[in-house]
């Protein structure tokens, strides 16, 4: 071992000197080095150091290189590695130098236990650093890997946002999985025994987190499937709003109250999804009902004319107009008309402008929108027949 070696040295070189005064001056000295080292070298040193390799990037790889160290430094805390890395080696000048102090005061078995102790704990030590290293690494290409992404959706128009959003996600599991593995490395797990004991603990988990294991795996459905996108206006069940998140476990909607619905991706996945939004285009019915005595005909031809004239109506394909039933006080007309693109805001504003339209064109065309109304009356009964229903009922008593 270097470690005893170098201490057994000195141990060796020190015995010599037996007086106090002797030894109270090595350990003056051994102190003085030890924090003049600490405090003035290593960070002097460390600050040269850091502006040699500076220049020398910027000699060798010109301004490109400042682009990538401004990349690093916006995810990797560079200063306060360096700053971990100088207090480290400063704590290690500190040990030396207590171990040096108690083999010059002669207590080398307490010495020989700290060496022993720093022996231990150095391998431990550095694999906290590799560790750190890793997970530091792991952040800079997730950063790299979303800019990546970013740049390549922005260039083209085939991939959406909920795409770009699936390959963030896969690109960043299959990173976890990576920094997973190269951990348990650095630590000497098998990753045998811990797939083993990760298959139980997921049969007991799964057991325990049925729905949400359902909606998580629901997620990866969502994303792939894509029945809706970030923006969309749908209905999912009893609720119905713009999707404003998409996320591995649950849909955010917000509806047209301004209240922000959560909905489990399990429950999405086993409820009719009602997309208004993916052809750009959406077809509004109303009906309005006519006189009986009015021509439904010619009420359908003003009815559509007016729609046509409405601004917020899109006309192509043109509006239609059809009679659909005999209502109990009117026959019904089906207006149709399509607005594109569908929003909440331009369908309430489309069908408020289409009823207006339509009433203003049946009052000036003389052509009534009847309410609902009942004609009370009554039949006249012949007397030949009240009679004869008299004669009936007093032959079938006589024959009783």
């Amino acid at each position: 071992m270097q470690v005893s070696g170098i201490v057994t040295r000195l141990e060796s070189v020190l015995g010599e000197f037996v007086s106090p005064e002797v030894r109270l001056g090595v350990s003056v000295a051994v102190v003085v080095i030890a924090f003049g080292a600490a405090g003035l070298v290593i960070p002097r040193l460390v600050t040269r150091a850091q502006r040699l390799t500076a220049d020398w990037t910027r000699q060798k790889f010109g301004d490109r290189v400042a682009e990538v160290v401004e990349l690093i430094e916006d995810v990797v805390p560079v200063s306060l590695i360096i700053t971990v890395l100088v207090r480290l080696v400063q704590f290690l000048l500190f040990v030396g130098s207590v171990v040096a102090l108690l083999i010059v005061w002669g207590l080398v078995d307490v010495a020989w236990g700290l060496v022993g102790l720093l022996e231990t704990a150095i391998p431990v030590i550095t694999k906290l650093l590799i560790t750190g290293g890793l997970v530091i690494a792991a952040g800079l290409v997730n950063t790299l890997l979303q800019d990546v992404i970013s740049d390549f959706t922005t260039d083209t128009s085939h991939i959406s946002a909920h795409q770009e959003q699936i390959l963030t996600r896969v690109g960043q599991v299959a990173l976890l999985v990576a920094l997973l593995v190269g951990v348990l490395t650095v630590w000497n797990i098998q990753i045998g025994g811990v797939l083993v004991g990760a298959g139980f603990l997921g049969i007991v988990v799964g057991m325990a987190a049925r729905q949400t294991l359902g909606s998580l795996i629901a997620g990866f459905v969502l994303m792939f499937s894509r029945p809706f996108e970030i923006g969309d206006w749908v209905e999912v069940g009893d609720n119905q709003g713009i999707v404003t998140q998409i996320t591995i476990m649950n849909t955010h909607l917000r509806n047209f109250d301004g209240e922000h619905v959560v909905i489990p991706n399990d429950n999405v996945n086993q409820q009719a999804v009602v997309n208004r939004s993916r052809d750009g285009k959406l077809r509004i019915h109303v009906e309005v009902g006519v006189d009986y005595e009015a021509d439904p005909t010619r009420a359908a031809e003003l009815a559509r004319e007016a729609v046509e004239e409405a601004s917020f109506v899109d006309g192509n394909p043109n509006p239609q107009v059809f009679p659909v039933g005999f209502g109990g006080s009117a026959v019904d007309l089906d207006i149709r008309f399509w607005i594109s693109p569908p929003t909440p805001q331009k369908r309430w504003r489309a069908t408020a402008e289409v009823i207006e339209v339509v009433k203003e064109r049946f009052d000036t065309e003389s052509i009534a929108i009847p309410f609902p109304q009942r004609t009370v009356g009554y039949r006249t009964v012949d007397e030949d027949s009240v009679v004869d229903r008299e004669a009936n009922v007093g032959s079938v008593e006589s024959t009783d």
